[in-house]
């Protein structure tokens, strides 16, 4: 079953990423940003499960429209 996102907010003025979302019925948070590709960055990453992905997000667009709870 699809989930059903309602966008929490973006930094980007022409509506292109990075966005933040929210699944309303579980609460999680979906990012959308850029992919972290480079294998040096990679690399430095922990604890990596398969299927696992990685997207820069700015630190602008966390502190103003994470949630606080």
């Amino acid at each position: 079953m699809a989930r059903r996102l309602r966008t929490l907010g973006t930094t980007s003025d022409d509506g292109k990423c990075p966005t933040l979302y929210e699944d309303i019925d579980s609460g999680d948070i979906v990012v959308q940003g850029y992919v972290l590709s480079d294998p040096d960055d990679v690399r430095q990453m922990e604890h990596v499960l398969p299927g696992e992905s990685f997207v820069v997000v700015p630190r602008e667009l966390l502190t103003r429209y994470a949630p606080r709870e």
